[in-house]
């Protein structure tokens, strides 16, 4: 059997909305299940994000910290953002939060790999990406002017082989980060040519 992840859409037969945000609603569907059963299902429709693993030419990897009110922790993370402006490339997504949030650009761009985050709850997918050949940008340049959590977020470039021992320690929580952390070293054997071009389709 191919281990790969393949579409597959239950019947519902009843959906209510218990709440209507401007990230995510919250959402109860009855599926039909095996044995022609209902079961409820609770769920957090999301708009998806996109992180970016933006790695400089002595492969490090560029984090920034950031508090997440849910965990009560500051927590390091990838430049990363939401896919909130409808139609744009997730390619383009990515490049925006990286001038946005870290004040780099990249030549060199590849999907490096894709999540949903917590099937079980939510169909929140994120795409990361890898960003290489960095230049940083110009502050007269980037018109990005932080607000909220964004305000004042600490900026460290980490070699990659010690963001993998921090991720593998624990002392790295964030999903995307992790992954991205692993997926980006592992990548790194092959000297990134196995990975998947930066336009490449979400299954």
């Amino acid at each position: 059997m191919r281990v790969e992840d393949a579409p597959e859409a239950w019947e519902v037969v009843s959906s209510t909305e218990r709440f209507k945000g401007r990230v995510f609603d919250v959402v109860t569907d009855g599926v039909r299940m095996p044995g022609d059963e209902v079961a409820d299902r609770d769920y957090v429709r999301h708009v998806g994000a996109v992180a970016v693993v933006a790695l400089d030419a002595d492969d490090r990897v560029l984090m920034i910290r950031q508090y997440r009110h849910p965990v009560r922790r500051l927590l390091w993370e990838l430049p990363a953002g939401l896919r909130d402006v409808e139609g744009e490339p997730l390619a383009e997504t990515a490049a925006r939060e990286l001038a946005e949030e870290a004040g780099h650009r990249a030549a060199t761009w590849h999907t490096l790999v894709d999540l949903l985050t917590s099937p079980g709850m939510t169909d929140e997918r994120i795409r990361v990406f890898l960003a290489r050949d960095l230049t940083p940008i110009p502050e007269e340049e980037n018109g990005f002017v932080p607000r909220h959590e964004e305000i004042g977020m600490p900026v460290e470039w980490v070699p990659l082989p010690d963001a993998v021992e921090h991720a593998l320690m624990g002392m790295i929580h964030n999903a995307p980060a992790v992954a991205g952390i692993l997926a980006a070293y592992a990548a790194s054997v092959e000297g990134f040519t196995g990975l998947r071009p930066a336009d490449a389709p979400e299954a």
